[in-house]
Order: structure tokens, then sequence, then C-alpha cells
């Protein structure tokens, strides 16, 4: 077992320090990022070397992309080649460059068995954002048939589920309880019901709705953790605590103000590193805390959990809700004074309300659509409410996005 490890390490390293001589020798930003900080690709030997290169933030991500549009220097390729751009917050135009080793991302879909002959509902969107077609396009390499239903639409949802004999599910666990919940009201109980695998990501996953997808339904599941920026960094498998790291990715922990790298089991930022040469990110910080494992239960690294955001970034319905963006928000409306965003999740929803002081003397009349309507365009985020409140009454304390969810 214990050359098993050594020779993993040693591939890994030499991995690692092949990665950052073609990152630096290609990418433009890497070769910055790397000069700025006096480290040249012979000083990165491996995995303990990588802590010479700073954390690259999301902030510094976007500003780099900012300053040399449309891909920050770190496109390695001919854009021509580019199957797909999307899009993320900041805003960051996110190319999804063709996969070096395709079968090394399907792991996730394997576990719980996706295969073919199965029909799969694959419930995420499939524009401006990769996750619908990234899955939409694994679910079809391990052999299945998708389903393109994307999100909403949930008595159409059933009408196909039932009709097609849908087998699998992928997208926010809440969906599949609300899925579920409209079933039970059309008299379709746990029998009745053909899903039996399903992929969760963009949100939590609870306890409790894995009794109920599991033990009420039979249902194999798995959680996805992933970024925009990097794809699925992990899965969580039955008997492991957290996430199996996937094989294209390296992660770190770091302190959030230094970013120095600490030991294995303390908590700090998630930085990872993505072994994607045509569009190289190295120590990448995600802004989420966690912990990696000392004793691995998985082939490779395993995350023991995720403990929330080392930043005021929070994600709602899968996508972050930035501080900034709601500044950003105020400035495009003179008549707002202040304003609050408080989230908040009854029956497995994410509700988001957004509290409103106004300038005084100032109209309440149109603020609610012209909010909302903003909200969609910059964020892509549904604003459920909008409630203008008296001159005071926000607690700036409290930061500009309160958080009272609770997930179980």
């Amino acid at each position: 077992m214990a050359g098993k490890r050594s020779k993993t390490l040693t591939d890994l390293n030499r991995r690692i320090q092949d990665f950052v001589r073609h990152g630096y020798e290609h990418a433009p930003a890497i070769r910055q990022m790397m000069d700025d900080a006096g480290v040249a690709p012979a000083d990165i030997l491996g995995a303990h070397d990588l802590a010479k290169i700073p954390v690259l933030a999301k902030d510094a991500l976007v500003e780099m992309h900012q300053a040399n549009p449309p891909f920050g220097g770190f496109l390695t390729i001919d854009p021509a080649d580019l199957p797909r751009i999307y899009i993320s917050p900041g805003p960051i135009y996110d190319p999804q460059p063709p996969p070096e080793d395709p079968d090394s991302l399907l792991a996730p879909f394997e576990y719980i068995g996706i295969g073919r002959g199965d029909r799969v509902l694959n419930t995420f969107m499939y524009h401006l954002t990769p996750a619908g077609i990234l899955l939409d396009e694994a679910i079809r390499a391990c052999g299945a048939t998708v389903i393109p239903t994307g999100p909403g639409n949930t008595e159409l949802q059933i009408m196909m589920m039932m009709a097609l004999g849908a087998t699998g599910f992928v997208g926010q666990p809440s969906y599949l309880m609300t899925i579920l919940d409209k079933a039970a009201e059309m008299s379709l109980g746990a029998d009745a019901v053909p899903i039996k695998k399903a992929l969760f990501s963009a949100e939590p996953y609870t306890p409790s709705q894995r009794e109920r997808f599991e033990g009420e339904y039979g249902i194999t599941t798995t959680s996805a953790y992933g970024t925009a920026d990097l794809g699925f960094i992990g899965y969580t498998r039955e008997g492991v605590q957290g996430f199996c790291i996937m094989p294209n990715i390296f992660l770190q922990i770091c302190d959030p103000e230094t970013g120095v790298t600490l030991p294995v089991g303390e908590t700090g930022e998630i930085v990872a590193t993505s072994f994607n040469k045509a569009y190289p990110l190295i120590r990448f910080g995600t802004g989420d805390l966690g912990a990696l494992s000392p004793q691995p239960t998985c082939e490779g690294q395993q995350l023991l959990g995720l403990y929330g955001r080392s930043g005021d970034a929070v994600k709602v319905r899968g996508m972050f809700l930035h501080p900034n963006q709601l500044q950003y928000a105020v400035m495009q409306f003179p008549e707002i004074k202040d304003l609050q965003v408080v989230i908040t999740r009854p029956k497995n929803r994410d509700v988001v309300t957004v509290n409103v002081e106004l300038r005084e003397g100032a109209e309440s009349a149109g603020i609610a659509e012209k909010l909302k309507a903003l909200a969609h365009e910059a964020v892509r985020l549904r604003i459920d409410s909008v409630e203008v409140v008296a001159d005071g009454s926000i607690d700036n304390n409290a930061g500009k996005i309160v958080d009272m969810r609770d997930w179980d």
C-alpha cells in the first residue's frame, strides 16, 4: 500500500510539474502571475511547491478578464477550436475547450449506474451557464438517453417522466422534491415513479432529502460539487464523508487571508488546480470553505465537507450573489437609498426578498419591477418580492445579504 501511495504521489508531482510548465509557456496570464511572484517553472517540482504560486481569487480573475478580454490571457488554444463559450457573474466568459480525457469526467454518473437503457430528465438550464449541456454530454457518453427538459414546467416534467419511463434525474435536489410532491398530489406514489438514479448539484443535499429519495423512493443518489470555472470538483459516495475529488482536479486548503497552505484536516478556503491545458487555472480560490481528509477513503483526494463561504458571496438557486452586485443596483436607481437581500427557504425552495429604503420624497412606483428585471438580466436571479421599508430599517451590521436558510 505504501508503494502504491508513493507511485501515486510521484505521478501527481510529475503531472503538476508538466502542467505548470505548459501554463507558463502558453498562457500569458499564468506567466504574469508567476513572474510577479518571482516563481519560475523550474521551482515547481510537485504538489508541495504549488504554494509558491499565489492564490488566484475570483475577483482577480474577473479583473484579468476585463483587462485582457475575452479570456483573460488564460486560453492556450485557438479560440476557433472552442465548442462553446459560457458566461458567469463578473462577467467572465468561460471557454469550454474539448476535454483531454472525457472518460475521467464520468465518475459521478457511473457511480449511480447511468448507462445504456436509461432515460434521464436533465432539469438544468441549457443556455448561458454550462450545467445543462455539460451534463447532457456526460449522460450521453455513458450510453444513456437525455430528456432535455430544463427547469420548471413541473406537470410537464411528470408527464414526460411517466410517458417515457424516465429512470434518471439530474438537477437540484429541491426540484426533484417538488416533482415528487406534485406527483403525489396526482396520486402517483413511490411505486409508480420510475426514477431510480439521480445526480444533484448547485445546492446542498440534505440528510432529510436523502432519506426520502433513497429510503421512500429507492433512488440511488449522488451530489456533485462544482463551479462554472472548474466544472465538477467532486461527488458523494455511500459511506464516504463529503466528496471524492475528480481526477482532473487537485485541491489544497489555504488560509483565506494569506493563501498559505494549511495542514491536511484543517478548515480553510478550497483552492483548486484544474488539469486543463487549454484553459489552465492554477491555485484558483473557490471562496468555499472546506477540509481535506488525512486518510481518504476515495481513490484520490477526499473533501470532508463544505463549510460556508470565505467571502460575502452567497449561492442562491445555483447562482452566486455578490454584495457588489447589490451596490451596482443601488447606483442604477438614484431613488434607492439602501437595500438588503434576505434569503429564506420555506418548503425546500429558496425565496429572495429585497428590502429597499427610498430617499426622501422618492416614489416607490415601478421600483419592484425594475429591480426584478435588473437582477434577472445582470445576475440571472429571480427576485420573489421587493419590500419598501421605513428609513433606517435596514441593519447594515447584518450585511447586504442575509442568509436565513435552514438546510434541514
